[in-house]
């Protein structure tokens, strides 16, 4: 009796069977080929994983050749990581910088008013504000996650910006 070679592998124990056969195999083509330091382990893991993901589309014949390939797309993409992680460490940021000690006081003297004048903030309003402009994120947002109506949020927030423009010198925000 022939195997029907043309069906997809989503059965689980056609699944299982394909791991018990390339795993070891794949772990072993990974670690020869890229070392330890890269996690072949994990690699051919996530390979089977996008195998399960994708096994309506892959059939038993062309199983073994889309495990290896995409084990080896994910090794490939990690070491370009590494390169990039690499290269980031070994610039080292300046320990400097051209503004001079006199803005520096005063942008510290500055950020120390904001907090204060925020922390008078009514608490609604300060909630409303800090959410929209910290965090980013959308009045329908803010007004599901508080229980109010988006309108409610807008006032909070226009109140919160228009108490900060009050007690600021040159207050404004994007």
């Amino acid at each position: 009796m022939k195997k029907n070679l043309h069906q997809d592998i989503c059965n689980e124990t056609l699944f299982a069977t394909i791991y018990n056969k390339y795993s070891k195999n794949l772990h072993d083509f990974l670690y020869y080929r890229y070392g330890d330091n890269l996690n072949p382990g994990d690699k051919a893991q996530d390979a089977f994983a996008k195998l399960w993901e994708n096994c309506s589309k892959v059939t038993a014949d062309k199983a073994k050749s889309f495990l290896f390939t995409t084990a080896n797309n994910l090794m490939l993409n990690e070491v370009k990581h590494q390169k990039v992680i690499l290269k980031y460490k070994s610039e080292s940021p300046k320990g400097y910088t051209n503004e001079n000690p006199e803005f520096l006081l005063e942008k510290t003297e500055y950020l120390k008013k904001y907090q204060e004048v925020l922390s008078k903030l009514p608490e609604d309003q300060r909630v409303a504000f800090l959410l929209s402009k910290v965090e980013g994120k959308k009045h329908q947002e803010i007004a599901d996650f508080l229980g109010v109506t988006k309108k409610v949020v807008e006032y909070r927030i226009y109140s919160a910006f228009d108490q900060l423009r009050k007690e600021l010198d040159n207050f404004k925000i994007k």
